[in-house]
């Protein structure tokens, strides 16, 4: 929990902002899976962050895969239900063998919303930019 003032009386705000938002097709594609560890793993060396992955991948899935790795600097959302977040944010793949599933992006947030970060990665099998990603968090 963070703390605010309010003309200088302290406010505690709840959530871990910025955020990072891993967004990919599938956690058991070998790409996205390395996606989710390494975004876990550097998670824990920038203060204030939460690597939140979302997919379409049933939530079980989510869990399974996270659970099976260790990994704890992650949180999973699926977005398998209505695909409402794929196309609000412009990463609904429309059409090819993965119609359906969420385009590869990485969306990097600050405390107010503001996008700081975003690429939607060009090809779906390659990593994104780890680097660019976490560099405006520091």
């Amino acid at each position: 929990m963070a703390q605010v003032t309010l003309k200088g009386n302290p406010v505690q705000v709840e959530g871990e902002l910025p955020k990072v938002l891993n967004i990919f097709p599938s956690v058991d594609t070998p790409t996205c899976a390395t996606s989710v560890r390494k975004f876990n793993a550097q998670a824990n060396d920038v203060a204030n962050t939460v690597v939140l992955c979302i997919s379409t991948d049933l939530p079980f899935a989510q869990a399974r895969f996270c659970g099976s790795e260790g990994l704890e600097n992650v949180k999973n959302l699926s977005d398998f239900r209505d695909s409402d977040f794929a196309v609000d944010y412009g990463v609904a793949i429309a059409d090819g063998p993965l119609k359906g599933l969420t385009a590869r992006a990485v969306v990097v947030l600050d405390e107010n919303d503001n996008v700081l970060h975003s690429e939607l990665v060009k090809e779906i099998a390659e990593e994104p930019n780890y680097d660019a990603a976490l560099a405006v968090l520091k």
